[in-house]
């Protein structure tokens, strides 16, 4: 791609800049010889601009996915986009399914125009194509382990800071932290290493088994399985779906799309095993409701309708009681035992 990108820098991408534009951006020409820079720029440092969270709304953990996919869309482009249209035409393409306020930031940072009709356009193909519509990025979890299965529909998982997308968000002080520790444990000093690890773990962070006994430093996050609601630990069929939910993922690697994040700080996001979707596994085996106020997906209200026709499960009560609606009547009963209510979108 190097080849194209560079040629761009150079100036050779078929585009004037109108004197009443901004003259640079970063220290290159607005437009398409922007956009190539950052792309080349990501390659080289897994680094976002550092300006454009002021044009968009999504997490720098969500932009660096999108400089992932345009970089790969732009070393598959041909020819590659030469004007401010065509470099419109191909972030638009590449990253349809995302907020329109980012996609109209995005273009907006770099001086780009809205395609009028972004639809009809032959673009490249998007690595993003497969995802549903609303899904912002994607997580590839280490080995999900036992304890971190919190309950039928709720998991911790945690990735590696090595890859591109976390290594650019990882702050500095946890950085100098790992690194500390690491030397504090080749001295000994077990006291200042247990320290330095409290502090990472309060920042979000935390360290697994590497595959060669060796330690990794992994960002944190809490997972709400999107679209279904299973019984809660405390209600028949709790522990069942805990375990299913345990059976499914123990020891193995996820594949998390994630929409957004709740009010609890969740990554509320689709998970998936292998080839297993895990919230269909949930629901046809009668793990767990739809939840279909969050979640109005067909598939999932006809794998919840399999599960009661063939009395699966939690369906083999006739009459099982609603998560959602045990959590009301323990909130209006004042139960609490520092348990908070799951209710998501």
């Amino acid at each position: 791609m190097g080849n194209a990108l560079l040629r761009c820098l150079r100036g050779d991408c078929g585009e004037s800049t109108p004197p009443h534009r901004p003259q640079t951006h970063q220290g290159v020409p607005h437009g398409v010889a922007a956009l190539a820079h950052d792309l080349l720029d990501y390659e080289i440092t897994a680094k976002v601009p550092e300006g454009l969270s002021r044009h968009v709304v999504s997490s720098r953990r969500a932009q660096a996915i999108w400089y992932k996919k345009l970089l790969e869309a732009w070393k598959e482009a041909k020819p590659t986009p030469k004007t401010p249209a065509t470099a419109a035409i191909l972030v638009v393409q590449t990253l349809r399914g995302n907020q329109k306020a980012d996609l109209e930031g995005l273009l907006a940072y770099y001086n780009l125009p809205v395609p009028s009709t972004p639809e009809i356009v032959d673009a490249p193909p998007s690595s993003s194509s497969t995802w549903n519509d609303g899904v912002q990025f994607e997580l590839r979890t280490l080995p999900i382990d036992p304890r971190d299965v919190v309950d039928g529909d709720g998991i911790t998982a945690y990735v590696d800071t090595a890859t591109p997308e976390e290594s650019a968000d990882v702050p500095m002080e946890v950085q100098q932290a790992a690194i500390q520790r690491t030397a504090a444990r080749a001295a000994r000093n077990y006291r200042e290493a247990d320290a330095l690890k409290k502090s990472i773990t309060a920042a979000g962070y935390g360290f697994k088994a590497g595959p060669n006994g060796d330690e990794i430093l992994a960002r944190k996050y809490r997972i709400r399985l999107r679209g279904i609601d299973a019984p809660e630990s405390e209600m028949p069929y709790g522990k069942e779906a805990k375990a299913e939910l345990l059976k499914l993922v123990e020891g193995k690697p996820l594949k998390i799309h994630v929409y957004g994040v709740d009010q609890y700080g969740r990554s509320v996001g689709d998970v998936y095993c292998g080839g297993i979707f895990v919230q269909e596994r949930m629901l046809k085996g009668g793990f767990a409701w739809h939840y279909a106020t969050y979640d109005q997906r067909p598939e999932f209200a006809r794998w919840e309708k399999e599960a009661r026709a063939g009395r699966r499960g939690l369906w083999t009560s006739s009459h099982p009681e609603k998560p959602w609606e045990w959590r009301k009547s323990r909130r209006n009963a004042g139960w609490r035992e520092g348990k908070v209510p799951i209710e998501v979108f």
